[in-house]
């Protein structure tokens, strides 16, 4: 599949008769690795699908207006990484759940979900990643699965380069323990 710049696109969007082409290029382009950067937070496919629905719903209304301080794939991905714990949190609150519970509860999903691919250590880093509070299970996932550099995560969460660099380390001494004891 060809990529597009983001002038490209941008340039394609502000013009009312390419305006639905530019944004089909933008989901084509962007829709599976933001799929799974949902799915690594949420777990569930279903509830994957609609967070990246509500994002793209989201990046539509907003692109006309998109200042290009920033790439439109991080500007994406911090919509998806906004709704993803805006849905966790409303997830907790709805069923009256602490953290733990919701994550006892993906963490049987993973167990299982068919769609859920991969060996008995795959199942397991999964797991452990689960048992992470959330602010370093979005930057162990950004930086591990998706191989983002400090500086675009810092971009995203609006945090320093320095925190997330902790925040990470302690992660993966988290995951690593879990591991090991399980």
């Amino acid at each position: 599949m060809q990529e597009f710049s983001d002038r490209e696109i941008l340039d394609l969007f502000s013009k009312e008769d390419t305006r639905n082409y530019a944004f089909n290029m933008l989901v084509r382009q962007y829709q599976q690795r933001l799929y799974w950067h949902i799915r690594k937070m949420v777990i569930v496919h279903d509830d994957a699908d609609d967070i990246l629905q509500n994002v793209f719903i989201k990046a539509y209304k907003g692109l006309i207006a998109f200042r290009e301080d920033s790439k439109i794939y991080t500007w994406l991905y911090k919509i998806a990484t906004n709704e993803c714990i805006t849905f966790l949190n409303n997830k907790k609150k709805r069923f009256f759940l602490p953290i733990v519970d919701v994550e006892a509860q993906l963490s049987r999903h993973i167990e299982n979900d068919p769609r859920m691919s991969g060996d008995r250590i795959q199942m397991k880093l999964q797991q452990a990643i689960l048992t992470l509070p959330e602010k370093q299970r979005l930057v162990f996932n950004m930086k591990y699965f998706d191989e983002m550099k400090y500086e675009e995560m810092s971009e995203i969460l609006g945090t320093s380069v320095g925190a997330l660099k902790a925040s990470y380390h302690h992660a993966v001494k988290k995951i690593e323990e879990f591991i090991r004891s399980h």
